[in-house]
């Protein structure tokens, strides 16, 4: 019997072209979900379903951008109608730009909340609708550690990850009556194209596990960067009915580079 129940459901997956939506992309479509893959990278996404097939997995790739609602609710319609109701949704869609507070552009600004903050809103919100009459769904959102522990030249970043948590929160809360579920799982520095994005080299990681007294960040406890499978792993556990009595939860897969705050 697999630990993982999902087998048969529909699963949404948004930035599913690379990275952590990837990784969750797989390992759902691994344990037997349908899975909708959501990006605007189409080269990517035709990449992902392509492989997925070909290992008999059932996945669909679809093209819309989550900063756009009206996109968001075509795709979302688009999925229900090809592929069934929607039981799982995973948000992991996000960018990332750092900067120092003075330096940040308003278009910086607008970018990254368009994504990170409203583009979860955008999906959450086109789910909800059609999960409510059903009451049945789940809802994860990634989110990031730094949403609560302020990080130098993040700030846009952290804001809209904060932004994006407690939204989850209010949802899952408002949509408990209707037993959906709501959670958050927050990677700290993991294995992926942002994260290599800033570092200045290949000693990069080794720095991000040493931290830094000068910006004032602390290390990683258990001394490596998690793998963007890891994170995939918490996002199963949380879809899947092991997890049927718990909501509103920001989990934390970090390494304990928060120190658990």
């Amino acid at each position: 019997m697999d630990f993982i129940d999902i087998e048969g459901k529909v699963a949404l997956v948004t930035g599913a072209a690379q990275g952590i939506g990837e990784a969750v992309a797989r390992a759902l479509a691994a344990h037997g979900a349908v899975v909708a893959a959501v990006d605007r990278n189409a080269e990517g996404l035709i990449r992902l379903v392509s492989e997925l097939a070909a290992g008999g997995s059932h996945a669909a790739a679809f093209h819309a951008d989550v900063s756009d609602s009206a996109d968001i609710n075509e795709a979302v319609g688009q999925i229900e109608r090809e592929l069934g109701p929607i039981e799982i949704v995973v948000n992991v869609a996000g960018v990332l730009r750092t900067n120092p507070v003075e330096s940040i552009s308003d278009e910086e600004w607008e970018t990254i909340f368009a994504v990170n903050s409203s583009g979860v809103f955008h999906v959450c919100r086109a789910a909800a609708q059609r999960m409510t009459p059903r009451k049945s769904g789940v809802i994860i959102t990634v989110g990031s550690n730094a949403a609560d522990v302020p990080r130098m030249r993040m700030a846009a970043y952290a804001a809209s990850k904060a932004a994006a948590t407690m939204f989850t929160k209010c949802l899952g809360l408002e949509l408990a009556r209707h037993h959906i579920r709501c959670n958050i799982v927050s990677p700290g520095s993991t294995e992926t194209a942002m994260q290599w994005s800033l570092w200045p080299d290949e000693s990069g990681g080794e720095a991000v596990i040493a931290g830094s007294l000068e910006s004032f960040r602390v290390g990683i406890p258990l001394q490596k960067l998690a793998e963007t499978s890891d994170i995939a792993d918490a996002v199963l556990f949380l879809a899947s009915d092991r997890a049927r009595h718990i909501t509103m939860q920001d989990l934390r897969v970090d390494g304990g580079a928060a120190l658990g705050v």
